[in-house]
């Protein structure tokens, strides 16, 4: 076999579905309203009690809630990608499993490798934001703080060294995920209906604090920073939307579950659909009410919603969103430490990575050493680095992976139109290449001529496009020095 064959191999979906029932490894414990539960534990989480308040403070105003339709349509048109995936192909790995259907192992790794990272660093991302919403509880119920070494990575504030309560949190839901799935999974779905509960407060008592001429401008005037870049006007929603495409996205953990589905081909297509719908119709209608409550610059804050309410002096009402959002928050973190141990699990099983990962825990049934290596490791970034830094180089990779999946479901119906689908994506010839180009767009922004010449609006730093190039080389020497040689596809 030549060497570019081995890197083109693929698994046949034809394959990948006989092996789906077949597959012995884990336990078929999920139903629909577990897997639902995963997702929006997934979506709905910083996004809600952080992110939406500090965007809008930073860059797009009372106009972030039209950041968050551009990234939700973007969202939504992978979504549909993912749920005919998902019924077709409901093997653990999500996107890197359909890549190896359909696009070959050489892209396979490259997407599995890109979200193994992403998915890692999406938990870290939302530790930080549990420890704001921890320690401005812990402060409001007893006046005590931690340290001012133990608050926060360096660099997020006056003395700070390491964030303790985030690294901890980490190490917890490590521990949970490894013990048993189905308690983390009865937990996780308590805690989102404390998120949604805790959601729906938010806009229910914030609606009556809304003051509209607070959305006034609604697209407040572009303005250049400190830090030489653009903030607000159109510019500023469109940066908006690249950040807070973190939010808007999640839903793709629950596939990483699929072999733990009672009955995959048919719930994870709705799992994946339900999940978005809920969590957008939630993030719009905070996105309004939190604007409206306070002046956009008074959202700059570790916990936004717990300012906006203080703001306001809703004292009993911070206390219990901060208990929601400590919850919520929780609920996120278990989805994507879930999904990242199980595509660690899918790499090694296929021997892309080595097999000693590929070996679930004799009692528990888990993946237990990718899970226990993420939770260390999530623990140490999220106790050094600062939420935005990270936040960032979340979002490139997430955005590639939708790219991939997006054109990948338009391949397979033309190659396998006979197939048969659980689910089909509507207008699929529309659908996904809007899925392409939306991405795009929130990856590398939109070119316009200004007065200076060339510039562009929105798109992600180059700071995160230099990171995200080092990964990516770093996963393309592991692949060609040993994966391309244990592949286990041709055994």
């Amino acid at each position: 076999m030549t060497f570019l064959s081995r890197a083109l191999r693929h698994k046949s979906v034809e394959q990948l579905q006989s092996e789906a029932g077949q597959r012995g490894d884990f336990r078929r414990v999920l139903g629909l309203w577990q897997l639902t539960a995963i997702g929006i534990g997934a979506i709905i989480g910083v996004g809600v009690f952080v992110l939406a308040g500090q965007q809008a403070a930073a860059n797009a105003g009372p106009a972030v809630v039209l950041s968050f339709l551009i990234a939700g349509v973007g969202s939504a048109c992978a979504a549909l990608s993912y749920a005919e995936f998902s019924g077709m192909i409901p093997v653990t790995g999500s996107a890197y499993t359909y890549g190896y259907a359909v696009l070959g192992e050489l892209v396979a790794w490259i997407i599995g490798w890109d979200l193994l990272l992403e998915y890692a660093l999406i938990v870290a991302v939302v530790a930080i934001g549990w420890s704001g919403y921890v320690q401005a509880l812990l402060l409001q119920l007893t006046g005590l703080s931690l340290p001012a070494w133990a608050q926060g990575a360096p660099g997020s504030g006056d003395g700070h060294v390491f964030n303790v309560i985030a690294a901890a949190i980490s190490l917890l839901i490590a521990w949970m995920l490894t013990v048993k799935t189905e308690w983390g999974a009865r937990a996780n779905t308590a805690i989102v209906a404390i998120k949604v509960i805790g959601v729906v407060l938010v806009i229910g008592v914030g609606a009556f604090y809304v003051d509209t001429a607070n959305w006034h401008p609604f697209i407040p005037a572009a303005t250049s920073g400190a830090d030489g870049e653009t903030h607000f006007g159109w510019s500023g929603v469109l940066t908006a939307s690249s950040v807070v495409f973190f939010a808007v996205f999640g839903y793709d953990t629950l596939t990483t579950a699929a072999e733990e589905s009672r009955n995959p081909q048919r719930d994870l297509p709705r799992a994946v659909l339900l999940s978005l719908v809920v969590s957008m119709v939630l993030y719009l209608a905070v996105s309004m009410v939190l604007t409206g409550m306070v002046p956009y610059p008074e959202l700059n804050s570790p916990a936004p919603v717990d300012a906006a309410f203080k703001a306001v002096h809703l004292n009993w009402v911070r206390g219990v969103i901060n208990v929601a959002a400590i919850a919520g928050i929780t609920s996120v973190l278990f989805a994507f430490m879930l999904g990242a141990a199980r595509i660690w699990f899918a790499l090694a099983r296929d021997g892309l990575l080595p097999t000693w990962f590929a070996k679930v825990h004799p009692r528990y049934g888990t993946p237990h050493r990718p899970t226990m290596i993420l939770g260390v490791f999530t623990a140490i970034v999220a106790g050094l680095l600062p939420i935005g830094e990270v936040a960032e180089l979340v979002n490139i990779g997430t955005l590639s992976a939708f790219i991939v999946i997006c054109t990948a479901v338009l391949i397979l119906r033309v190659r396998k139109p006979q197939i048969k689908r659980a689910f089909r994506t509507p207008a699929i010839w529309i659908i996904s290449p809007l899925g392409v180009l939306f991405s795009l767009l929130l990856i590398f922004g939109v070119p316009w001529m200004g007065v200076h010449g060339w510039h562009r609006i929105g798109g992600l730093p180059a700071i995160t496009f230099e990171r995200f190039v080092i990964w990516m080389v770093l996963g393309c020497v592991i692949y060609f020095c040993y994966g391309i040689r244990h592949s286990k596809v041709d055994d």
